[in-house]
């Protein structure tokens, strides 16, 4: 096995030394938490095992098992990648839409990793992170993708999380399992779908302490149903938010304006289960009798979430959509934020104005339902600036069209505030 070299990084490093400039080596999740934690924002406390660690997990012969028996094109396999460097050449020679190949060789990568060692230096890093978080901490063991929490795309819930762990020999195995993870069917479907080279993925493993919450869930910093920006959206459910994370639950779901702390809609659900965990290791799943009776978050509570939940919208710049968790004492964490990437664009202009702004949607006026092409937008904006200019306006670059011009989604939008 091939060590790494004096210059290379630790195969573990703390969540508080990561940022956002260290995504190939630790993965979307475990980049947003580190600058949380940089922010003075509430996130348990943990570590991150790199991207170099699962490379060198992976490392070795390429030859191992036989990813030829799949019924899939020729293909020139490499040992540039390892043990998996079969897989990922066959996985590029597979048509889009063969399932059932895609299955077969995500299949076989998770084989592989299983059945190889975790190489001694990283169980060794594992197990002096681990220690230095408490004697037989229960911990949350999490998958941290370079493909994943990333404001192009969202990978969210298709790897593995394992929660409550505890005792270092467990964590090591959850690592594993993890690895093996960025190989899931649908991970590997996705992936394919959307273009991304198989050999360019990696996993970073987050391990984080475990909130051991009365209350726990998502949070909406915009509204992913009617896109307003201003409006907090928060679903809960008693126990561990995986329930709600996984959609196992109908949580409670609030609407609150983060500004002034208002609730502004509050939907209980039944919440017929809850997940808690058991002492020792593992979670268990508990049927609730009469969820639906009482609300599992106070008015006072979501309207602090929704407060934190802008706090962090504004250190990162845009809406997310963020895992939290009440403790028993009472005290919130946080853990997770990514980018929400299923809302409308907020139009912009060259130069807008500050506040509340009016626009009215000219494609859509024009009968034009779909996005403009890049040369579409360009001819408006030179047509709509020498309208402008003829009827006496200042248009100081006419490539960039006339004040009250905006684009947003590829369309047309005229500012009329």
């Amino acid at each position: 096995m091939k060590m790494p070299g004096a210059g290379s990084p630790p195969p573990v490093l703390g969540l508080a030394a990561v940022t956002a400039a260290m995504v190939p080596l630790v993965g979307g999740k475990a980049a947003n938490l580190g600058e949380l934690l940089s922010a003075g924002m509430p996130v348990p406390d943990g570590f991150c095992l790199t991207t170099d660690a699962y490379r060198q997990a992976t490392a070795g012969d390429a030859s191992v098992g036989d990813v030829t028996a799949v019924d899939t094109p020729a293909v020139d396999t490499t040992r540039a990648g390892g043990r998996l460097a079969e897989v990922h050449a066959a996985l590029k020679a597979t048509p889009d839409g063969d399932l059932p190949a895609f299955a077969a060789l995500a299949g076989r990568a998770r084989d592989m990793i299983r059945s190889a060692p975790v190489p001694a230096e990283v169980a060794a890093a594992v197990e002096q992170a681990y220690a230095a978080l408490g004697d037989n901490v229960p911990v949350a063991v999490r998958s941290s993708a370079t493909a994943e929490d990333l404001p192009s795309a969202s990978f969210a819930g298709q790897q593995d999380t394992y929660l409550n762990v505890v005792g270092a020999a467990a964590v090591v195995e959850a690592v594993r399992n993890c690895w093996a993870s960025l190989w899931t069917d649908r991970a590997v479907s996705y992936r394919a779908s959307r273009g991304i080279d198989p050999a360019a993925v990696a996993l970073a493993v987050v391990v984080q302490r475990m909130v051991d919450a009365t209350a726990a869930g998502v949070l909406f910093t915009a509204n992913p149903l009617t896109g307003r920006r201003h409006q907090a959206v928060i679903d809960a459910s008693p126990g561990l938010g995986e329930a709600v994370v996984s959609g196992a639950v109908n949580p409670d779901h609030f609407v609150v304006d983060p500004l002034t702390g208002r609730v502004l809609e509050r939907r209980l659900g039944d919440k017929r289960i809850a997940v808690r965990p058991i002492p020792g290791g593992g979670t268990r799943t508990l049927t609730l009798n009469n969820g639906a009776a009482t609300a599992c978050l106070t008015d006072k509570q979501a309207a602090e979430l929704a407060a934190l939940g802008r706090q962090v919208e504004e250190y990162f710049g845009s809406p997310q959509d963020i895992e939290w968790a009440i403790a028993g004492d009472g005290r919130l964490w946080l853990t997770q934020s990514r980018p929400i990437t299923t809302l409308f664009p907020v139009p912009q202009r060259a130069s807008g104005g500050e506040g509340t702004r009016v626009y009215l949607c000219f494609s859509l006026a024009q009968g034009l339902t779909r996005p403009l092409t890049p040369m579409g937008l360009a001819a408006f904006r030179l047509i709509a600036s020498s309208v402008a200019r003829a009827a006496h306006f200042d248009v100081p670059e006419p490539r960039k069209g006339p004040s009250p011009y905006a684009v947003a989604g590829q369309r047309i939008y005229l500012d009329l505030t």
